[in-house]
């Protein structure tokens, strides 16, 4: 097998060929690590890579595999890590001078439960700082380019995940999702991004237990592949407060045969928040009409999101001082402007501010709950616009109207991240320019099972795992 061909090759894939001997722990990491090689100077998705410890990881693996006997489901199946997560005794950076040289000397969870299943850890991913923002560029390593035009934006904050999928770098992908941190770049890159339930993926080791936007979730280049990982790492833990428990073995079945007939299916090309360029605009709605084609309903309708803005804008501040205003008395200057003027924000928040926008999100969560008493499924395009210059910072205006700031131009991904709501981006239909458009998928509460399925049965009518960017 080519080395092309084994880096595209699926993690389900790759899994039976393990378990089967039919292909080595050693030969897959070492050809993925060539491709590295080959591939990575191009997009910068790897910020880190370790080939001796992956190599070393891939040894054991094969040892185990010839022992014969029980192996995971990730058995000697490579992964990468976006590099806000912790990763014992590989640098993580989060994006930043601050921790430049920083060498963790523990897991987080998501990453123990990926080796625990056999997975290899082969790198980390480059992330902006701290996530803050859906370009990925950074002062430690510089910018993530798109593979399918390297003068654009991967979009962010897990661009370098992303890219690393589309390039055939790796099958799986550890990302993270604020505001659509797993949605974005997933859209931008043409692979499959899937923001679960707050709770469902534990996160741990974390600053703020508690918080309920945040979640850390899996990335692949197909719906099977995201659905497999994601029964890795889900389910309940003690240290992470609001986990829960989960029935993982739901996740691959839902996705194996997927049917969907009867569901009440609503499309929105806007949720009435933002503007979206007609071109995104008309591919997205050409994709939720193929729903019809698999004995859905579909109707153009959407949630009342009230004042979402402002519940964006006071949470997301609120969250940036508790994370990171200890950071401005030293480090003000080499940290991302837009980071900076975020925590700012935080500090002209007033508690009545605070308190508005809680009970505002609370506002807007019932009317949502009320939305899918009519409908199982929301389709939106996940993004407003196609991929930007990577030296633009983030869209100043879409169809004339201005972006009030960096974050306003990812409404309809970070408007569903307020409610809770499990939403996946599929790839779904090109820009005439050659750019991958997303279609963002929302479920009811804790139904990620129908969210894979519907998914799954979307990409079997409308397939892309063998497209591939122009980057060899």
């Amino acid at each position: 097998m080519n080395e092309t061909d084994l880096g595209f090759m699926p993690a389900t894939e790759l899994a039976a060929a393990v378990k089967k001997k039919a292909l080595s722990p050693v030969e897959i990491v070492e050809t993925l690590l060539a491709r590295i090689d080959k591939i990575n100077p191009k997009v910068n998705a790897y910020c880190t890579v370790v080939p001796e410890l992956a190599r070393d990881a891939a040894r054991k693996a094969e040892a185990e595999a010839l022992r014969g006997g029980e192996i995971g489901p990730l058995h000697g199946v490579p992964v990468s890590v976006k590099d806000l997560t912790l990763t014992a005794g590989i640098r993580t950076t989060f994006g930043s001078k601050i921790f430049e040289h920083f060498i963790p000397e523990e897991d987080a969870l998501i990453v123990q439960r990926l080796k625990a299943a056999g997975a290899i850890v082969i790198g980390k991913t480059n992330t902006p700082e701290f996530g803050a923002g859906a370009n990925t560029y950074n002062a430690v390593f510089g910018a993530t380019r798109n593979p399918w035009k390297l003068s654009h934006t991967c979009g962010g904050s897990s661009g370098g995940a992303a890219v690393a999928l589309a390039c055939g770098l790796g099958p799986l992908a550890t990302g993270s999702d604020l505001g659509g941190s797993l949605r974005i770049p997933a859209s931008f890159c043409g692979v499959v991004g899937f923001r679960t339930s707050p709770g469902l993926v534990p996160v741990f080791p974390s600053f703020l237990g508690w918080d309920t936007l945040a979640v850390e979730g899996p990335m692949a280049r197909t719906v099977k592949d995201t659905a497999l990982m994601l029964s890795v790492i889900a389910g309940s833990d003690d240290r992470a407060p609001f986990s829960y428990p989960a029935d993982t073995r739901e996740f691959l079945p839902a996705v194996e045969r997927p049917e969907i007939r009867g569901l009440r299916i609503a499309w929105s090309p806007d949720l009435r928040l933002i503007p979206v360029e007609q071109e995104i605009r008309s591919v997205a709605a050409a994709a939720a009409r193929r729903f019809t084609e698999l004995g859905c309903t579909i109707e153009q309708d959407e949630p009342d999101f009230g004042r979402v803005r402002e519940v964006i804008q006071a949470t997301r501040a609120l969250r940036m001082v508790a994370l990171h205003a200890d950071k401005l008395k030293d480090w003000r200057e080499k940290m991302n402007p837009n980071l900076v003027w975020n925590i700012e924000q935080g500090f002209s928040l007033t508690p009545q501010q605070i308190g508005q926008a809680e009970k505002e999100r609370t506002v807007i969560y019932q009317q949502v709950c009320q939305f899918f008493e009519h409908y199982d499924l929301l389709l939106t395009p996940t993004v407003a616009v196609p991929p930007f210059p990577v030296e633009v910072s983030f869209p100043k205006e879409i169809n004339g109207q201005p972006m009030t700031n960096y974050t306003d131009w990812f409404l309809l991904t970070y408007a569903i991240t307020i409610t809770g709501l499990p939403a996946i981006s599929v790839p779904c239909g090109w820009t005439a320019e050659g750019f991958p458009v997303g279609l963002q998928i929302v479920g009811r509460r804790l139904d990620e099972a129908t969210v894979l399925r519907a998914a799954a049965a979307f990409e079997a009518i409308a397939p892309w795992r063998d497209k591939r960017p122009p980057v060899e």
